[in-house]
């Protein structure tokens, strides 16, 4: 596993110039309906927070590192919005109108990705949280697989000394992109959407095998996702409406 602390420098919004002008087209369309589509749907949603015996007292704790697997990302999208958590979007074309949906709802897009840009979107991260902001991470983004999650928080909290913490939002019986590799999930008006908050997570900074923090990261997202999973269905009774919403 990689330990070397990030070292190149932030990516700013990509230059449109990267798309053809149908893509733009496209990314100006789709980044506009996903927009409305969240802005319809998430005031109708019952949200409920359960929090893991041990996690946080509140549901939102700012500077933390949040890792939550991409599936869940529209209600993730409306729960957190306007506390400009920082959000690890990829320079591909899906991840220009993701950051576009994002900026929208007061999210601050850092470009980078497992696979393009990896390093220098670690480092604006590290950055965002230096001056007081959380971050989060669609950890098994962009493109898979599924329930895997990738190493990067784990090098970002050992860097800045902040703790990971984990969650997963189940929604029931939402309609499911079957052909997307993650089985993305969009709510349907008025369901329930039940919030599991792990643990918190601290990497020392001299941690020199992350092998252990990775592999406990992982376990606490696939507990907070078999738990609101689970749990979903009676989501008023094991959880309690967030104070924002």
């Amino acid at each position: 596993m990689e330990t070397s602390a990030p070292v190149a420098t932030p990516t700013a919004a990509e230059p449109e110039g990267r798309f053809t002008r149908r893509q733009r087209f496209l990314i100006w369309l789709i980044g506009w309906a996903g927009y409305f589509l969240i802005r319809v749907i998430g005031p109708t949603l019952r949200y409920a927070v359960s929090i893991e015996e041990g996690g946080p007292r509140h549901w939102y704790v700012a500077p933390v590192i949040y890792p939550f697997w991409h599936r869940c990302l529209i209600p993730a999208c409306f729960l957190w919005r306007n506390k400009q958590i920082a959000v690890l979007t990829s320079t591909s074309f899906d991840g220009e109108y993701i950051a576009r949906i994002l900026q929208r709802f007061g999210y601050t897009p850092v470009r980078g990705s497992s696979t393009r840009g990896g390093v220098r979107g670690l480092l604006g991260m590290q950055q965002k949280l230096g001056s007081g902001h959380s971050v989060a991470f669609t950890i098994d983004g962009p493109k898979g697989p599924k329930y895997e999650a990738k190493p990067g928080p784990v090098l970002l909290a050992r860097v800045t000394g902040l703790p990971i913490l984990c969650f997963h939002v189940a929604l029931e019986d939402p309609w499911v992109l079957s052909k997307s590799w993650d089985r993305f999930m969009i709510p349907k008006p008025f369901s329930r959407a039940l919030v599991r908050i792990s643990r918190m997570i601290h990497v020392p900074a001299d941690a020199d095998d992350l092998d252990p923090y990775h592999a406990e990261m992982q376990a606490a997202l696939d507990r907070a996702r078999e738990y609101a999973e689970g749990n979903v269905g009676r989501a008023q009774q094991v959880g309690r409406p967030p104070d924002s919403i």
